[in-house]
């Protein structure tokens, strides 16, 4: 089987996988084909079919979509009943040069969350469950909408974030939460990325309820507050007087804003030839590692995350600076996000598992996909 295929049921797509004789691609829209490693395959899954909002309960705080739902039509609905999803999930269409934010089985696949996440959890603490088809093309379903009738394996949690790599997901439920009436930032200027941290680390570890923290050297940290108006100034007034810094305050639309683009990596747009890493690191970590970066590369970044998370640009190079990057480490993880498809295929673009890990992650994949039909190699070379 070659070229394209598009199913529109659950049926059909568990007949494909099942009498599939090679590998397929699998995608929603495309807007993440540049994540991960490349994939060789003659076909291509095409998912886009199981488009649109199944079922919305605003009152319980409940969505379920169709995994091919574009995730900007979700986010529209919920505007509208002033909900949203907490996890704050990222954009990177400009950062990727794709034509739209994708859709909400791509971001469920790679796990995507944005700033908020230090407060409200990642995307695979949102999900209440997920239909699909396996590797094997056994039609599934994992979880429930009423969180307390789901019992068994946490099945939602090990497939977010595998990249397509076990099962192709059809349908995915969402826990959604009211919106915030209003947010401010507030601004700290003058510090180095040492300073940064601590400030950072002391703000979150107050009482002040930050809801997002960040630092973009040569400019300033950011905290935002997030909530109703009267609250929001109290603990701006509360997080000013905790830090025994003069600070400055972002009302709330140059605020969400600037949030806008720490989430969607657009500070590294303007260079797209320049690979792009996330670091996962302990926060007490980052000013350590980007010192010893700096004394070989010439190197752009930001500490999101309270510094858990570095956004980090390196030059060009055939390696995409990987050897550097991971030496300097001393623990965490080292992600690429973006690098030509040449270099995304010839150095690890995730961190490299341990040999007890890197087993248990083959039975997983043995387990869902025995034939390795779907996104061969999108994660790791192996499987």
């Amino acid at each position: 089987m070659s070229g394209a295929v598009k199913p529109s049921s659950e049926s059909e797509l568990a007949e494909i996988i099942a009498s599939a004789a090679a590998p397929f691609e699998v995608i929603g829209t495309g807007t993440r084909r540049g994540l991960g490693r490349p994939v060789q395959t003659a076909a291509t899954l095409d998912l886009s079919g199981f488009s649109g909002v199944i079922a919305y309960e605003p009152e319980e705080l409940i969505l379920e979509a169709g995994a091919g739902t574009r995730l900007a039509d979700i986010e529209d609905l919920l505007a509208a009943h002033r909900q949203q999803l907490a996890f704050e999930p990222p954009d990177w269409s400009a950062l990727l040069g794709a034509p739209h934010s994708g859709t909400v089985g791509g971001l469920m696949a790679c796990n995507l969350s944005g700033p908020r996440r230090i407060k409200a959890g990642a995307l695979r603490d949102h999900i209440l469950g997920l239909r699909g088809v396996t590797g094997g093309g056994s039609a599934f379903k994992a979880g429930a909408r009423v969180v307390k009738n789901v019992t068994g394996y946490d099945l939602p949690k090990l497939l977010t974030g595998a990249y397509g790599t076990l099962a192709a997901m059809t349908a995915v439920i969402l826990k959604v939460l009211p919106a915030p009436e209003t947010e401010e930032t507030v601004v700290l200027t003058g510090l180095d990325d040492t300073q940064a941290v601590h400030l950072m680390s002391l703000a979150m570890q107050s009482s002040c309820e930050v809801s997002a923290a960040a630092f973009i050297p040569g400019e300033a940290v950011y905290l935002r507050l997030e909530g109703i108006a009267p609250s929001v100034a109290y603990r701006r007034d509360q997080l000013a007087m905790a830090l025994k810094r003069p600070v400055e305050v972002m009302a709330e639309r140059s605020s969400a804003a600037k949030w806008r683009a720490i989430r969607d990596g657009t500070l590294f747009v303007n260079r797209p030839a320049h690979p792009l890493w996330r670091l996962s690191v302990a926060p007490s970590e980052a000013p350590g590692i980007i010192r010893r970066l700096r004394e070989q590369l010439d190197i752009r970044y930001v500490f999101d995350w309270a510094g858990g998370l570095i956004w980090l640009e390196v030059p060009p190079a055939d390696d995409a600076s990987a050897s550097a990057i991971r030496s300097a480490m001393s623990g965490g993880h080292a992600t690429l996000i973006r690098a030509p498809q040449a270099v995304r295929a010839a150095v690890p673009v995730f961190e490299p598992q341990a040999a007890a890990l890197a087993a248990l992650s083959q039975r997983v994949k043995e387990s869902f996909d025995p034939r390795h039909i779907l996104n061969p190699g999108r994660m790791y070379r192996e499987f």
